[in-house]
């Protein structure tokens, strides 16, 4: 990566390139660097690609953080989210806009996978623990309202070291991020072995829950509710289920996303053809919309269908009837993770660790 601040031949102390660098190289104002970070939708797309194109090039970060990249340690470390949908907020927005008390379809606004996130919730509530302990603040970004790329530069900017949820950002950008603070991938250390990770068992849990649906399941096919495609932890639960599904005629595989809105829409359009005797979802969310679906279908769970899913958080406990799932250990996820990162900074020439975190079956109602 070329270094503006060396020169060749001298002894010049390095130095970090500057958003003046940065405007100089892509032909801008330096007003015009700051809104493609702060308000990226202000700035023309053609001209945003040329400035974070220099970024690249240049190895900018953003952000008054450069005691930093100086050498010395800024106390946090951050977390990097898959990107906010804001469409909630901005429902709830205009709907105050509007004056007066709104009446919000609340039976529609359940199944919304982007409405209450639940999964990350808890990941970020074990986090925030994890580093508090650590004695450490935690930073966090979803770059909602940014481009992705600006998000990951502006984060590594200010922290001693990033966690980052692998299937929320290109592996470039991860790649990107790691030549500047130590990186801890959550999942998807087979897209980029040289860096830390901490995983759960997904596979095997996935395919020990199968086993046990394949056993209780009852008339008919077997629909399994898959994840979103460029996802690690869906590639390994999809592994899972067929390892222990094998190659049986019954099998229906369709797409979810992860969403109670892709769990209800797809169950939904296999029965329009078809009568499961058992749902497996890739993930809890998405074995709430099965269950809705299957409950205006007058399918009754767990006699005429068995339903699981993948991760336990809390609002299956709550659900109707209550799901049988997967139990990921999110308490350990969090400190496993910050105890990764601060090995990492404290070495950063230490060969590359991998965690696994075992799982849990965690049975009830939907599969006896």
């Amino acid at each position: 990566m070329p270094d503006p601040g060396a020169q060749e031949g001298s002894h010049v102390a390095e130095k970090s390139p500057t958003v003046y660098d940065v405007a100089d190289h892509a032909g801008v104002s330096i007003a015009t660097v700051s809104r493609v970070f702060s308000h990226p939708g202000s700035v023309r797309e053609s001209t945003r690609e040329r400035v974070m194109s220099s970024v690249r090039e240049l190895g900018y970060v953003p952000s008054a953080s450069a005691r930093g990249l100086a050498g010395s340690r800024t106390g946090v470390v951050g977390l990097l989210l898959p990107e906010h949908d804001e469409r909630d907020d901005r429902d709830a927005d205009e709907a105050s806009a509007a004056g007066g008390i709104a009446f919000v379809d609340g039976m529609a606004e359940g199944r919304r996978g982007s409405l209450f996130r639940l999964y990350y919730d808890e990941l970020l509530h074990g986090f925030e623990a994890a580093a508090s302990r650590a004695g450490r603040a935690l930073l966090v970004s979803s770059g909602s309202g940014r481009t992705r790329e600006a998000a990951m530069s502006d984060l590594t900017g200010r922290v001693d070291g990033l966690a980052v949820v692998a299937s929320s950002v290109p592996d470039e950008l991860i790649e990107f991020a790691a030549r500047r603070v130590p990186v801890v991938l959550l999942a998807g250390g087979a897209r980029a072995p040289h860096l830390d990770r901490v995983a759960v068992d997904n596979a095997g849990g996935m395919a020990a829950l199968t086993a046990r649906v394949i056993g209780a399941r009852r008339a008919g096919p077997i629909l399994y509710l898959d994840g979103p495609e460029a996802s690690p932890d869906a590639e390994d639960r999809r592994s899972g289920f067929l390892a222990a599904a094998g190659s049986r005629p019954d099998l229906i595989v369709r797409r979810a996303d992860f969403t109670s809105d892709g769990g209800y829409a797809a169950t939904r359009a296999v029965l329009a053809d078809a009568r499961p005797g058992a749902v497996i979802a890739a993930n809890d969310q998405s074995a709430l919309g099965a269950l809705e679906a299957l409950s205006e279908a007058g399918i009754r769970v767990p006699d005429e269908c068995v339903v699981t899913g993948f991760d336990g958080i809390a609002a299956g406990r709550y659900s109707s009837p209550a799901l049988t799932t997967i139990r990921q250990p999110m308490s350990a996820l969090g400190p496993a993770a910050i105890e990764m990162l601060l090995s990492r900074i404290a070495d950063r020439s230490a060969a590359a660790r991998s965690t696994l975190l075992p799982v849990q079956v965690l049975l009830r109602e939907t599969c006896p």
